[in-house]
């Protein structure tokens, strides 16, 4: 049997963490057995499912290339196909109208549950005559679950587990207005695009064997389930927004680079070996499903932007930057009013652990600044400085060919003239250069700013040094 997978999402806000992983491991054990990969919306909640969410969902997928062989398919375009089905259950008696009012329901839940009883419904109309059959009233469709035997699957990730029947209830497979709920409707999605393997959270794992009775039920072989446990924070709580982005396109926005985040969800309940760094290539001849963590995972903020710096300094410029250009748009930076940038991400790279500080490191080469930083300029912007920035423009001004070269030689010549040290020179030229302490070697700093943007800069400098002066 071919292997068919699929990610079903409900479009009712981004696509988060939690669910990309999933989505991950559903695409790579597809990729890694030749299968199919199906992008499924469950947007059968119309109230709270949106457009947006719909893309949010798409964008995210997108951005971490995990391209799907069909869909994306909606729920809601098929209604006539679950009606049909529900049809059929119930003209085969395995299905039937409930007439239960929600007064009704309210009463028993909470006589259950002072009688500390897991909520069941009682099946109260499940056994109605057909004079007591009034479909003209309200009603909804529940499935007619067995009685007696229990129900047992092998989990991929879990192993085997048992659930007896008398545990679960008739649930609800068309509510009052007709529309299917989700046990169902996931059941008849996943029997007609023949999916073989669902990887879920584990919090669906009470939902598995109410769904493989439904598949009894209509003569369909279920898929193979593997339940992924939840990602922690670092702290061993459930993921959340306090525990930093929990969605997947705010990683974007973050700084990060789609195959950092990838790799570093993979690894996220999945290992090959000590081997923390994966191709795309890799995961997919590696990955196995079964080789899926059974304890839960904690997200490490710290690690994944460790992982992130491996591949800012690994990755080559062309591939970085298509996603590098989307943070240069973002803060309006046009790389035509500067050096070449891909002479300065080899240098920069090396320190830069998201696309954000890689392009806060790059931006006084493309950009003016309205002031120095204020570190910075207290300790190298002294009046001390001003003779050495004073005879350094001159020189500066006086090079025809701005390269590296000349640019040093006149470092050197105007702290020979001084009879200071270098970093008498260099440091006040490089905070009046690029507004900061940090850079790299002068020269190529300078080379990079440009001759009249360096010295409009010095100006500056010497001016700020003025009314410091002014100041006292």
């Amino acid at each position: 049997m071919s292997v068919k997978t699929r990610f079903a999402p409900s479009p009712t806000g981004d696509l988060h963490i939690g669910g990309a992983r999933t989505a991950l491991y559903s695409w790579l054990h597809a990729r890694a057995n030749n299968g199919e990969f199906v992008l499924r919306i469950e947007d059968t909640d119309i109230e709270r499912s949106t457009p947006e969410a719909v893309q949010a969902i798409m964008d995210g997928m997108q951005w971490l290339e995990l391209d799907w062989d069909e869909g994306p398919i909606f729920q809601t375009h098929r209604f006539s196909r679950y009606k049909e089905v529900i049809e059929q259950l119930l003209a085969e008696g395995k299905a039937y109208p409930c007439f239960c009012s929600s007064e009704r329901l309210d009463t028993m839940r909470e006589e259950q549950k002072a009688n500390k009883v897991k909520w069941r419904y009682d099946g109260k109309c499940r056994h109605l005559k057909p004079s007591e059959v009034d479909l003209s009233q309200d009603h909804v469709i529940r499935f007619k679950n067995p009685e007696e035997g229990v129900v047992t699957f092998k989990d991929v990730v879990k192993g085997e587990i048992t659930i007896a029947n008398k545990e679960l209830d008739d649930l609800i497979i068309a509510r009052t207005d007709g529309a299917p709920t989700y046990n169902f409707t996931v059941v008849v999605d996943d029997m007609d695009m023949s999916i073989t393997q669902v990887v879920r959270g584990d919090d669906h794992i009470n939902n598995t064997p109410r769904q493989i009775n439904i598949f009894k039920a209509l003569g369909a072989a279920a898929p193979e389930y593997g339940h992924v446990p939840m990602i922690l924070g670092d702290d061993g709580k459930k993921l959340s927004k306090r525990h930093g982005a929990v969605s997947v396109m705010q990683y974007r926005d973050d700084g990060y680079l789609p195959q950092a985040v990838r790799n570093y969800l993979v690894r996220l309940g999945w290992s090959h070996g000590d081997q923390e760094i994966f191709s795309m290539q890799e995961m997919k001849s590696l990955f196995n499903i079964n080789d899926i963590n059974k304890a839960p995972s904690a997200f490490n903020t710290d690690k994944l932007k460790w992982l992130n710096q491996q591949y800012i300094k690994s990755t080559p410029v062309d591939e970085l930057m298509p996603h590098l250009q989307w943070h240069l748009d973002q803060q309006g930076i046009d790389l035509a009013n500067g050096p070449a940038i891909d002479r300065l991400i080899p240098e920069f790279a090396e320190r830069a652990q998201t696309l954000k500080e890689l392009v806060a490191a790059v931006t006084t080469y493309y950009q003016d600044f309205d002031e120095f930083e204020a570190k910075a300029a207290k300790k190298h912007l002294r009046p001390v400085a001003r003779p050495a920035l004073e005879l350094i423009r001159s020189k500066l001004e006086l090079i025809q060919n701005w390269q590296p070269q000349a640019i040093q030689s006149s470092v050197d010549e105007t702290a020979k003239e001084l009879d200071v040290g270098m970093g008498k020179v260099g440091m006040p030229l490089r905070v009046a250069a690029t507004g900061g302490g940090m850079s790299p070697a002068i020269d190529i700093t300078l080379e990079w700013v440009g001759k009249e943007r360096a010295l409009a800069r010095i100006d500056m400098a010497l001016a700020f040094i003025a009314n410091r002066e002014a100041q006292g």
